[in-house]
């Protein structure tokens, strides 16, 4: 894989009949991807009756984060207790954050979530994911060679508004995709 076939920085957006009911209209972000694995973060899913500020609570952070109300994300079925945030990158801490390009940056410590009690320090956006979507070698390549996922850039929209339910649409409208004239059936040429 050359550096500009990486797909970090970009969203993939799921195909109707995707074949995974953990995947149907998912919007994620690519967070890491190289020729061993892909990660992302899904974007559209909210962890059921979690909001950020409950879970800072349960977690024993000291401060409220700066939006409590803010939905705590299902990031993805892999590691579903562990926690990323996505965020901008006026926020790096370059022992812990993970640059993924577009102004962006991941970040799994403690010391983040502390940062996001303070408008001071807080990124200037974010949002916090429970688990990740991981691929293993070749698995995302094969699955974007049969069809399984649309590639979109990412915009700050999709990436941090809490309207989950129109992201998958508002992503596909975006490059030109009009979701309603998806069809789940597959096929090749």
């Amino acid at each position: 894989m050359t550096e500009t076939s990486s797909l970090v920085g970009r969203l993939l957006l799921a195909m109707p009949g995707i074949g995974d009911p953990r995947f149907e209209q998912a919007v994620i972000l690519v967070c890491a991807h190289d020729t061993d694995h892909a990660m992302g973060i899904r974007l559209n899913e909210a962890a059921e009756d979690l909001p950020l500020g409950l879970l800072f609570e349960r977690l024993g952070v000291e401060g409220r984060p700066v939006d409590p109300a803010q939905a705590v994300l299902a990031g993805g079925p892999v590691e579903q207790e562990r926690g990323f945030v996505l965020h901008t990158d006026d926020h790096f801490d370059r022992n812990a954050s993970l640059a993924v390009g577009g102004g962006l940056a991941i970040t799994a410590t403690r010391e983040v979530l502390k940062a996001m009690t303070d408008p001071m320090t807080a990124p200037r956006r974010s949002v916090l994911a429970l688990g990740y979507a991981g691929w293993g070698e070749g698995q995302l390549e094969d699955e974007l060679r049969e069809n399984v996922w649309l590639t979109a850039e990412a915009h700050d929209d999709i990436l941090f508004d809490q309207d989950h339910d129109t992201k998958w649409v508002r992503a596909l409208a975006r490059i030109g995709v009009d979701a309603a004239h998806l069809s789940g059936q597959m096929g090749r040429a």
